[in-house]
């Protein structure tokens, strides 16, 4: 009986139990991603690049090209364009009051929304879970639904055609979202640290500061760049609660220049232009704690 098992075994060891059966198998899986002809990638990835970049170039082409010209390529290049909407149509306090709103609120919303997401986190309290619904369902509310509130409460407030105005609206549009993504990064914080500061006589702001603070720079900073991004970009707003012209922002100065009978190409690339480039330098420097704040709340700590 024993010979026999022992026989049995030996014929079902080489089928059953080799440990290096899946590295094998993942080897083979890389070789045969290896073997894929470089063309299948970087085609699809150049004619997806191209797609993307010719807006953004037939946008430079007009901003830099003298009026009247036909030409594919930006030569003779000229900055015409550029000088007339900057100082013409007064670009320079346009830029000036987008960036004060952007700022403005950057702040007011990652401040606001670390203390919230904080108290989501950490704290269990009896509304916690229909507090959490009620900011989810708040993102299906569009903002022109909320113009005529907004309006009337900034109007007993003496806050219209003031820039305040525009920075309340945003960043209270800007929080429901900002305060989930923000709770998940501080969940991701071990609790188990915050303890031991607490031990080391550590006060809980204390222990906030020192502790979970850094470990959230590269959600507050994800956070941060699209309330930038979006208060810089968003129209709606500096529309309906700004009259006066040199309290206008970016968005509401490339709209007027659009005319009734005509439009100047030129001036309106060169505005996109201006308004554009903020952005992509932001992204530029933040992009790799941008990718890590977004991860960051995928995975577990």
């Amino acid at each position: 009986m024993t010979a026999a098992l022992a026989e049995k075994g030996a014929h079902a060891g080489p089928a059953a139990g080799n440990p290096k059966r899946p590295s094998v198998r993942r080897g083979r899986r890389e070789r045969a991603f290896d073997e894929v002809p470089r063309w299948q990638i970087y085609l699809p990835l150049g004619l997806y690049l191209l797609f993307t970049l010719i807006p953004f170039y037939w946008m430079l082409l007009f901003a830099v090209r003298p009026a009247g010209s036909d030409s594919l390529v930006p030569w003779p290049m000229t900055f015409d364009n550029f000088e007339k909407v900057w100082n013409e149509r007064s670009f320079s306090l346009f830029f000036q009051n987008s960036a004060l709103v952007g700022v403005c609120t950057l702040i007011t919303t990652t401040t606001v929304a670390l203390a919230g997401g904080y108290a989501l986190a950490r704290f269990n309290f009896r509304i916690k879970n229909a507090f959490m619904l009620a900011l989810l369902c708040s993102q299906f509310i569009p903002g022109a639904l909320m113009l005529v509130p907004l309006f009337q409460i900034f109007k007993n407030l003496q806050l219209i055609n003031s820039l305040t105005s525009v920075v309340i609206a945003e960043t209270v549009f800007q929080l429901p979202l900002s305060i989930i993504l923000i709770s998940g990064f501080i969940k991701n914080v071990p609790y188990t640290l915050e303890e031991a500061a607490w031990v080391d006589g550590c006060s809980r702001m204390q222990a906030f500061r020192i502790v979970v603070l850094p470990m959230l720079r590269p959600g507050l900073i994800a956070v941060g760049s699209f309330a930038f991004v979006h208060s810089w970009n968003h129209f709606l707003f500096a529309l309906m609660f700004l009259s006066d012209q040199d309290k206008q922002t970016i968005p509401v100065g490339l709209s007027t220049l659009i005319g009734a009978d005509s439009v100047d190409f030129g001036a309106l690339a060169a505005g996109g232009v201006i308004s554009a480039v903020p952005v992509v330098i932001v992204f530029a420097f933040i992009q790799k704690w941008l990718i890590t704040g977004f991860s960051a709340g995928a995975v577990k700590g």
